[in-house]
């Protein structure tokens, strides 16, 4: 079992900036990847951003590409969202999730992955 705890939401005004960030606790962290994913109010989930075990490669949703960027640092146990420029649409909950798979098995869809955060809310306002 991995137990992920997001923290950092809050609200922020449009073209303001967030940090978000997800501890992780149990196994060992660097055996996963992680991923952001968010959910807004009637619609369903999805991917934001995802890092590979090492932290070398990188995948980000093209809604979010140019203004978030994902990190992690494994001694910490600890995977970052930093998100500039903020939009009122990006306003949602923003969920952290572990993967075990292989980076090339990995996907983008929710469903697929193996543990999730309780999510922290994200309110960008206009």
């Amino acid at each position: 079992q991995v137990q992920l705890v997001e923290s950092g939401g809050g609200l922020v005004e449009g073209g303001g900036s967030l940090r978000l960030s997800c501890a992780a606790s149990g196994r060992t962290f660097s055996n996963y990847h992680m991923g952001w994913f968010r959910q807004a109010p009637g619609k369903e989930r999805e991917f934001v951003a995802r890092i590979s075990r090492s932290g070398v490669i990188k995948d980000y949703a093209d809604s979010v590409k140019g203004r978030f960027t994902i990190s992690r640092d494994n001694a910490k146990n600890t995977v970052y969202l930093q998100m500039n420029d903020l939009k009122p649409e990006d306003t949602a909950v923003y969920y952290c999730a572990a993967d075990s798979t292989s980076w090339l098995s990995s996907s983008t869809t929710p469903t697929a992955w193996d543990y999730w955060g309780q999510g922290t809310q994200v309110t960008v306002s206009s």
